[in-house]
């Protein structure tokens, strides 16, 4: 048997240094604050031809040399105001995708501190598709109160065919091999679609998301009151297209990408919007052949395990929905999400042994899964007489239905019962969440907002199987089919109150939720628990000018264990491993503070951020030798005493020159675990960092190239030291046919250097390493085609997913 290499320490560093060059070159900030003095101009922007307001106008201020001073966007009533302005004659031009720029002059004087220019309108450009094009090309990061919004340009649509492959280009997020999400070196993440959950696991759902059908990223690592308190590190909410333009619209993206075998993803955006009825729909499909493979050494039976898996998976995903406005103050709404995957599954394992210990073996598995699974929702907004005051009832429904059918054969011992066996899994998972959203502006600078909410998992899960098992006499037995129940009752209630001063947003709430929980196995109680738990939530907010924002915010947080951490059926099944659930696992409690510093630079925007993590009952992942069979081990969760987290996230846009921007950010954090490991008690403490740089280039006005790389530090948990893992990947993108259309091509993992591999000494001293078809080389089109401007009216702001109010103002 051939021991793994290890990995070049010369070639690691000289690659670890390679990417700190680029890091550190593209990073660098030419920061300047011009001279404030006491000016403001202030007025609202109008459609010319609507009379409505437009929200999020970009306000530019240049002098008369067209220099750049400062700048502002409008609010969700069209109002803008800039302060700080110096003495001297001013060019105000309002600058808004799709609509002609408009200029405006004022002057500040002594006498003159304060300028009013009053309404005013602009309106539709028609000839300005290429500039849109052009201005939709790099992916921008907004932080507001409570969360991070990345609005996905082509630049991340070109980084990767779905969503799991363009989440490692987004600061704080990292995807490992098997497409599990973690956010700030934790996998305690939850991960929603429009705002809500869903039945399908995290990785299988990402994996099924065209990137061309997501609007935007939202990173939400303390969340209010408002908000369901689950997820340690947060929420992930992936927000899907929904256009917004009169008339009609359409976007179409088609794309190959090719690894050992060619991979097809598609998806289509369609939009129809008229008087009051706005329909909307969209549709992604991918298709393909993937293949992972890997080993695991160990040194105690001189045994290595072998793996290889191939599959064959297509996947659709449909939303359909529109909006009806019945007058300006009834709203209703409906959407559906449908979601189909079916997937054939190929695998292999062996083992290749020289110990007397360990026996040879060959299996060989195939599964098929399918996973249908559907979302509707139902929305109702009345708007009262007062501007903002508004009552919202919604109710979401989902339900999923995933399958599998498996045959495992071994090839040396083809008669033996526990190796040579058929598996049939049925679950059906059922999700209703009902809630009432109030809010009330008791006065131009406080807002009082008020809510319930219910929620109901129901979850059954049934195994038939022809396995046998060996008891600790040796002797054969059959396995028994189990029926497995597990149902969540959460009803809630929350308040959060907002206070504006001069320079400071207040925002303090809180959310109380009574949890039911019970678990069946096979018709048979064992286990429940029923608790009331109150999460606080604060957010400060200082501006103490246009160009500088200090943010302060915590929040108590829940981590209930999910399906498969606690269910006690076997899950899956290799010669060495077992994996099962803790039906007695506790739920995890985390209280969080963060602190973030946002600077508005002339060419871009820099943020600095740092957060502290206290956690109790802490789940993670455990091993331990199996009873019935010292050479096999059994996979599985436990709680760990309580431990801390805390880092230093760090992220930048800047545009060096015309034809140069880049996106850049590195965050660092620490945590300290203790827990039991196979009957040992281990303490562990991890520093861990990344780092990512996303360079665009313009060569002309149609053609762009981009330049991405990025740096995964090794981690320690309390069981597996993880390797390094880095990559580098160039792209390019043109426009093509007067603007509608563009091409893209991608080169992925250039040097072909990304993969996961891990050592540990706990149970047993081993080495591992797994591989997937990381190196791809991707080539795209895609084509927008219809007409009609962008209303931009303040719609219902459950678009974006962020209800009035919900992280102050």
């Amino acid at each position: 048997m051939k021991n793994p290499q290890p990995y070049p320490k010369k070639q690691s560093l000289l690659n670890t240094f390679f990417l700190l060059l680029v890091f550190v070159f593209t990073i660098q900030i030419q920061a300047t604050n011009p001279i404030l003095k006491n000016g403001i101009v202030t007025g609202k922007i109008i459609d010319a031809k609507t009379k409505e307001s437009v929200a999020y106008v970009s306000i530019v201020i240049k002098d008369t040399a067209n220099k750049i001073i400062t700048g502002t966007i409008t609010d969700e009533n069209g109002n803008f105001k800039v302060a700080k302005i110096p003495d001297g004659n001013y060019i105000l031009e309002v600058q808004f995708m799709g609509y002609k720029t408009v200029s405006k002059t004022f002057t500040i004087t002594a006498k003159k501190t304060k300028v009013n220019l009053g309404n005013i309108s602009f309106e539709e450009d028609t000839q300005s598709l290429d500039e849109i094009e052009i201005r939709a090309e790099v992916s921008t990061t907004i932080q507001k109160v409570d969360r991070k919004v990345i609005n996905v340009g082509k630049d991340l649509v070109s980084a990767g065919a779905t969503a799991s492959e363009i989440m490692n280009n987004i600061p704080s997020v990292s995807v490992d091999q098997d497409g599990n999400v973690s956010l700030r070196g934790n996998t305690n993440v939850r991960v929603l679609v429009d705002g809500k959950p869903t039945t399908i696991s995290a990785a299988q759902l990402l994996k099924q998301i065209p990137s061309s059908s997501i609007k935007s990223v939202e990173l939400i690592t303390n969340p209010s009151a408002k908000y369901n308190p689950e997820g340690m590190s947060g929420m992930i909410n992936i927000v899907l297209k929904k256009n917004a333009n009169m008339g009609f619209n359409g976007n179409l993206n088609t794309g190959i990408t090719f690894g050992k075998t060619p991979k097809f993803n598609g998806s289509l955006n369609l939009n129809y919007k008229t008087g009051k009825i706005n329909i909307f729909g969209n549709y992604g499909y991918n298709k393909g052949k993937w293949n992972n493979h890997g080993f695991v050494n160990r040194s105690d039976n001189n045994s290595q395990q072998n793996f290889i898996f191939n599959s064959h998976n297509e996947s659709q995903i449909i939303k359909v929905g529109f909006d009806y406005y019945i007058n300006k103050k009834n709203t209703f709404s409906f959407y559906t999400n449908q979601n189909i995957f079916n997937g054939v599954n190929d695998g292999q394992s062996d083992i290749i042994s020289t110990s007397s210990s360990a026996s040879n073996f060959l299996q060989k598995t195939n599964t098929n899964n399918d996973n249908s699974s559907a979302t509707y929702n139902v929305d109702y907004k009345l708007d009262f007489e007062k501007k903002g005051h508004n009552i919202e009832f919604e109710v979401n429904y989902s339900i999923g239905k995933p399958t599998e059918d498996a045959v495992y054969k071994e090839f040396i011992d083809v008669s033996n019962p526990v190796f040579n066996y058929t598996d049939a899994i049925d679950n059906k998972r059922k999700n209703t969440i009902i809630h009432i959203d109030y809010v009330n502006p008791l006065s131009d600078k406080t807002k009082l907002e008020l809510g319930v909410e219910t929620r109901l998992r129901r979850t059954d899960n049934t195994k038939i199987t022809t396995q046998n098992g060996i008891d600790i006499n040796d002797n054969l037995f059959e396995l028994p089919d189990t029926f497995y129940e597990y149902d969540q009752d959460i009803n809630s209630l929350y308040a959060t109150y907002s206070k504006k001063y001069e320079k400071l947003s207040v925002q303090v709430g809180a959310r109380l939720e009574s949890f039911k929980v019970t678990a069946s196995l096979d018709n048979t109680k064992i286990f429940e628990n029923d608790y009331i738990t109150v999460y606080p939530s604060a957010f400060f907010t200082y501006n103490p000018s246009d160009k500088n924002q200090y943010q302060l915010s915590y929040s108590r947080r829940v981590d209930r264990p999910s399906l498969n951490q606690v269910n006690p059926i076997r899950e899956w099944s290799t010669p060495q491993i077992t994996s099962v659930g803790n039906p007695e696992l506790r739920p995890q409690f985390t209280n969080s503070i963060e602190l973030n510093y946002t600077k508005q630079l002339k060419k871009g925007s820099l943020t600095v951020g740092t957060f502290y993590r206290h956690i109790t009952d802490n789940i993670n992942r455990s091993i331990r030798v199996d009873p019935l069979d010292v050479n096999k081990v059994i996979l599985s969760h436990i709680n760990t005493d309580d431990n801390n987290a805390f880092g230093l996230e760090l992220s930048s846009n800047y545009r060096f020159t015309k034809w140069w921007s880049v996106n850049t950010s590195f965050d660092v954090y620490s945590q300290n675990e203790e827990g039991p490991v196979n009957g040992e008690i281990v303490k562990v403490t991890n520093t861990g960092y990344n780092f990512r740089a996303s360079n665009n280039f313009k060569a002309t006005k149609k053609l762009r190239f981009s330049l991405f790389g990025m740096y995964r530090a090794p981690n320690k948990s309390l069981q597996f030291d993880s390797n390094a893992m880095w990559k580098i990947d160039v792209g390019a993108r043109l426009t093509i046919l007067k603007g509608k259309g563009s091409l893209s091509a991608r080169y992925s993992d250039i040097f072909n250097s990304m993969h996961y591999g891990f050592t540990s000494e706990r149970p047993f001293a081993q080495v591992g390493n797994f591989y997937w078809e990381s190196q791809t080389a991707y080539l795209g089109f895609n084509y927008r085609f219809g007409g009609g401007k962008n209303k931009a009216r303040s719609r219902k702001r459950r678009d974006n997913h962020e209800k009035s109010g919900g992280g102050g103002f």
